[in-house]
């Protein structure tokens, strides 16, 4: 997969091969409505013999629209996505870098700078894509700024269970902790990457060592609890108990409000600090509990390992 990244104004000139079937939107997790857009434009590619491309954009709109407004996070990070896309067969991606000037751009100067100087052919969007300044383009818009330069498709929503498939039913979703539900619209589970670091060594005392995990805070969480995962360490995968928390059983004040990210990996015992690994979350277990005892945590967590053992 060819990637392009371009700023405003770029210099970028596509090469004579490059004209292509593109479908065009953030496609944060890229779920089952985008895919949707994504199986369509590869179609039409096909058909037509063309490449198939992807124009997306780098940071979130928010981020840059409500800077310290507000906390953007992803549900796929920008290398996820790119390995997802690439998987998907798409020959060339056009990465928008995102920023004030390009968010002020008038729907036809972005169409006529973004489409038509790009050689794109056929435009492939969501019912819901919006461009230009202040989200003024649409679906409803885009044919008059597209002028018969390139043929558009639009696809409709995708629904299940009579709602909507979009990011922020995803996000509810792991809220509530239901990551195994999210999987299903995601096609995949939700990963988290983050680098194993030295925590306080209370896993070990207890016979239940951990690894701590530190990570980018723009990664999307699940919510509080305990949850079966899988873990992907130097390419092997491995199975765990992850704890996402406050630890309350043990109260600390001086990092009490710091959520803590630990996983017991079953029948692993290997010095792993430093290493980057990926985290799958597969299933809630049960909420976090603050036990009168230690005992009682212990306790706890060997049930818990007997229902993780059980699922897989």
């Amino acid at each position: 997969m060819k990637i392009v990244e371009l700023t405003y104004p770029h210099h970028y000139n596509p090469e004579i091969d490059d004209q292509s079937v593109c479908a065009i939107g953030f496609f944060d997790g890229i779920h089952k409505g985008h895919q949707r857009v994504l199986q369509t434009a590869k179609k039409t590619a096909e058909d037509l013999n063309e490449k198939l491309a992807v124009m997306t954009f780098t940071p979130h709109p928010l981020e840059v629209l409500k800077k310290n407004q507000t906390h953007v996070t992803y549900l796929t990070q920008l290398e996820q996505k790119k390995a997802i896309l690439s998987d998907l067969g798409v020959d060339l991606l056009y990465l928008i870098h995102f920023d004030l000037t390009v968010a002020q751009l008038e729907p036809q100067m972005f169409i006529d700078y973004y489409i038509v100087n790009l050689k794109i052919n056929h435009l492939v969007c969501g019912f819901d894509f919006t461009y230009g300044h202040r989200g003024a383009g649409n679906v409803h818009t885009l044919p008059n700024h597209a002028n018969k330069r390139f043929d558009i498709t639009i696809v409709e929503k995708y629904s299940e269970d009579n709602q909507k498939v979009s990011s922020t039913r995803i996000r509810q979703l792991l809220a509530e902790g239901k990551v195994d539900r999210a999987k299903n619209l995601l096609t995949r589970p939700l990963m988290t990457r983050g680098t194993v670091i030295h925590g306080h060594k209370r896993g070990r005392e207890i016979g239940y060592p951990t690894a701590n995990l530190a990570i980018d805070p723009t990664q999307a969480l699940p919510g509080l609890g305990v949850y079966y995962v899988t873990v992907d360490i130097d390419g092997e995968i491995k199975h765990g108990m992850a704890s996402l928390g406050y630890n309350p059983t043990f109260d600390d004040s001086s990092d009490h409000q710091l959520i803590k990210f630990e996983i017991h990996l079953l029948d692993f015992n290997e010095d792993i600090y430093g290493k980057q690994i990926s985290v799958y979350w597969q299933k809630f277990i049960r909420p976090e509990y603050k036990f009168e005892s230690v005992e009682g945590l212990i306790d706890q967590l060997k049930q818990d390992e007997v229902e993780i053992r059980q699922l897989f």
